[in-house]
């Protein structure tokens, strides 16, 4: 199985209008630091080298700045190559300006396809099962909510350069949230700060006058301060209009936002030093403060659950980045804890957000995965959907991470043995040859032994 995305394929072309810059004073070179050409393509290709120092690029259309970033601009023989959709600009003159080495402003070229295009998702090193953007970094998932047939997945996304910086939100969808498809990039810096992290909703009875049935992202702007910003989509979360009464809030970061039913008001709980604010709105745009949660760091998520599923005995449960959870009790306002902090995560997992608006009311989660993935053009990765339970345990109530009933559409054949020893699992382990298996095991720890599952050689 690998990730399928939809693109036109044409002919590429170039026009160069012009170039000009300075004269090195020791050579006598002239030193290019911008270049001129007319957009005729979807799509600017530009190469990277790691061993480049980060300088800033601007984009100007027709003589007006659109865009500025820094890359590492590979002078020569590039590491990889990275992409940015000019479709917008296309008939502009596009004039690109760099600080740094100017030697690499020649290789920029446009065409109607990403450079690698053929290898796309056949990288030896390429996730199969798990979501990873085509270029560049990804960190924390954002925006999760299902709307019209498709669960969104926007994530913390910098498209120049496969480490972080330049935070965007990218954005791709599923049907079945096995297959994904991105859609390119949601959210741009703006004046106000590049684009941190934050969460979406329907507007299903218009409170914010964007329309009915609006999705609507509440993201931090990070620039000289942190601020709370406002977005509304009107073509299924494919393109943003920003408020123009941004911001709505000051600091910190993070916005999670809800609708809570009993008092007809949205909800939404901010990360600030080391807490959680709750604050209330009527219309998503003035927000007022309620209540505050202490012992928190960044990212909070915020939802009720039915006790081993029964919806007449439910909690909420409030988690950090980390996965510490508390579960208790929430009137609109104030969130009264009852059990925890407990851990209901380890590893890899960071910042998981659960996703607003799922039909069949399963509270399924994504989170980041921090993985490297060495020598690609990519980096880091999405772990897999996964539903959130509240079970009674003999230690008391517990949340249980499941991967969502979805993921038996990848599999194939199956293999089951019971009563092993785990030198004799190991054994039988070694008889299945595939790169992408679904492990599911009971284990009985005896006291005093470390257990351990490796594949190829890694945890």
């Amino acid at each position: 199985m690998y990730l399928k995305i939809k693109q036109l394929l044409f002919l590429s072309s170039v026009l160069l209008i012009s170039s000009c810059g300075t004269k090195d004073q020791q050579t006598g070179k002239s030193e290019i630091k911008e270049i001129s050409m007319v957009v005729k393509s979807r799509y600017l290709n530009l190469p990277v080298s790691q061993a480049a120092d980060r300088a800033k690029m601007t984009f100007a259309a027709d003589g007006r700045q659109v865009k500025e970033f820094v890359i590492r601009l590979a002078p020569e023989k590039p590491d990889y190559w990275v992409f940015y959709d000019v479709s917008k600009y296309k008939g502009k003159a596009l004039t690109i300006s760099y600080t740094g080495n100017p030697e690499g402003l020649k290789n920029i070229y446009q065409d109607e396809y990403i450079a690698g295009q053929d290898s796309l998702y056949k990288e030896i090193n390429r996730p199969q099962v798990h979501f990873s953007s085509r270029r560049g970094w990804n960190n924390d998932p954002n925006g999760l909510v299902w709307f019209d047939g498709e669960y969104h997945l926007y994530y913390q996304h910098n498209p120049f350069e496969k480490f972080w910086e330049n935070m965007h939100w990218g954005h791709a969808v599923s049907k079945d949230l096995v297959h994904w498809e991105e859609i390119g990039i949601a959210l741009e810096p703006d004046a106000l700060g590049t684009m941190f992290s934050g969460s979406a909703v329907i507007d299903k009875d218009n409170t914010a006058g964007w329309g009915k049935d609006a999705l609507v992202a509440l993201y931090t702007a990070a620039g000289k301060k942190m601020s709370q910003n406002v977005a509304y989509s009107t073509d299924r979360g494919r393109s943003f209009t920003k408020y123009e009464g941004n911001p709505v809030l000051g600091p910190d970061r993070d916005p999670k936002v809800f609708w809570y039913e009993p008092k007809k008001t949205w909800v939404m709980v901010l990360y600030n030093d080391n807490y959680n604010i709750i604050y209330n709105s009527r219309d998503l745009k003035k927000w007022e403060e309620k209540s505050i949660v202490p012992g928190y760091y960044e990212c909070p998520e915020f939802f009720e659950l039915g006790v081993d599923g029964n919806q007449k005995n439910k909690k909420w449960v409030m988690y950090g980045a980390s996965g510490t959870y508390i579960t208790g009790n929430f009137d609109g306002e104030k969130f009264t804890p009852e059990y925890g902090k407990y851990y209901y995560s380890w590893g890899s997992q960071y910042a998981a957000q659960t996703y607003n608006n799922v039909p069949d009311g399963r509270r399924i989660q994504i989170g980041w995965g921090r993985i490297e993935h060495k020598g690609m053009p990519f980096n880091q990765m999405m772990l897999f959907p996964c539903e959130l339970t509240l079970r009674t345990t003999p230690e008391g109530i517990r949340l249980f991470c499941e991967p969502v009933k979805e993921m038996a559409i990848l599999h194939d054949k199956k293999h089951f043995w019971t009563d092993l020893t785990g030198e004799e699992a190991s054994e039988k382990l070694k008889e299945v040859k595939s790169d992408l298996l679904h492990v599911k095991m009971d284990l009985e720890i005896v006291h005093g032994w470390v257990t351990e599952v490796l594949f190829r050689g890694n945890p």
